[in-house]
């Protein structure tokens, strides 16, 4: 028997991925789809690409509307799930694509953020340490961020193993534009992005900074310390992660591939590339994949990682729908591909 689904915030990027790939889920049935501006308006509006979901009218977004539904999705602009999610039931699984439930610091929170902290739910991260238990049984799980899942997946082996110092890690990403919704930007236009590569949140004050970091500290890590930068590049989806450590002492380049194989062996979604192989983002494209290249520079005494992912699958709805899979024991890969699309 379908699950009945209910995906608010339908109208954005991350919304249209979700109901994309939940529309080929064996065990789920979308029957409900809401907004905020766009409410009132048939889906195909302002989702063309999804025909088979045509029938279904944007809702308002309240928790009357998602109420009385199995499972909830949301991709919401942080700050909006919170008070949201609050009057839903306790045995409904609800799954927040946004930021409101991620961090665990109420002061990283505050100062990243700002406004009502919500509190911390469990971590839609199945590759990172113990959380395929703690999922197993969940009803409130938290994607992680597009960013962090590139980065945390590109250096917790090595963290875990002891392979790696994480004092001193420093990270540089190539993001595509729809990472940041489908809000109208100036800096976002086609006219403003193409044919140019601009840094942007330099300096420390990404939000994704403290997710990273709690991450790594589960991970094994002790004084994290991550140096992030992210680079505005003109293709619509992807990430690029190049993701630097210290090797440490003892370490080798074999030791060092043996921890990044060793961690990934098993993984669905996550593949390490052969020695001398290093990913693009476009191998990645509609795919719930993290494909991961590494390099020991040995004159620098560093590790280097290159991680790709698709912003939108791996990097939101795809762990989204992993998440769900384990929270309601069905096999892990369900309704997911790691088949890119090309050219």
């Amino acid at each position: 028997m379908s699950l009945s689904v209910a995906v608010a915030g339908a109208s954005g990027y991350a919304g249209g991925e979700l109901l994309r790939l939940l529309s080929a889920h064996p065990q789920f049935d979308v029957t409900t789809v809401t907004a905020f501006q766009n409410a009132g308006q048939p889906l195909i509006a302002v989702q063309p690409h999804l025909r088979s979901l045509a029938h279904l009218t944007l809702q308002p977004t309240d928790a009357a509307t998602l109420a009385g539904h199995d499972v909830v999705f949301l991709a919401l602009p942080h700050g909006k799930s919170g008070a949201v999610t609050a009057d839903l039931p306790a045995d409904t699984l609800v799954i927040d694509c946004g930021a409101d439930h991620r961090l665990t610091s109420e002061a990283d929170w505050a100062k990243f953020y700002g406004g009502d902290y919500f509190g911390a739910w469990d971590y839609g991260m199945p590759e990172l340490a113990s959380q395929r238990q703690v999922l197993a049984s969940s009803r409130r799980i938290a994607v992680p961020g597009c960013n962090v899942t590139a980065i945390t997946l590109g250096l917790a082996p090595g963290i875990t193993a002891g392979v790696i110092a994480a004092d001193d890690l420093v990270a540089v990403l190539a993001v595509g534009p729809s990472g940041a919704g489908r809000s109208l930007k100036t800096n976002l236009l086609a006219s403003e992005i193409l044919g140019s590569a601009s840094a942007y949140q330099v300096g420390g004050i990404h939000r994704h900074t403290p997710e990273i970091r709690q991450n790594l500290e589960l991970a094994g890590g002790v004084d994290v310390s991550v140096s992030f930068t992210p680079v505005l590049v003109p293709m619509s989806r992807g990430i690029l992660a190049t993701s630097t450590a210290k090797l440490a002492p003892g370490a080798t380049a074999a030791s060092v591939r043996d921890a990044w194989e060793n961690a990934y062996a098993d993984e669905p979604f996550v593949h390490v590339l052969p020695e001398g192989e290093f990913p693009r983002t476009a191998d990645t494209v509609g795919a719930n994949t993290v494909l991961i290249g590494l390099v020991v520079d040995e004159s620098a005494g560093r590790v280097v990682v290159v991680s790709a992912l698709d912003n939108l699958v791996k990097g939101t709805a795809g762990a989204a729908i992993q998440s769900a899979n384990l929270a309601l024991g069905f096999p892990e890969t369900t309704g997911l591909t790691v088949d890119g699309v090309a050219p």
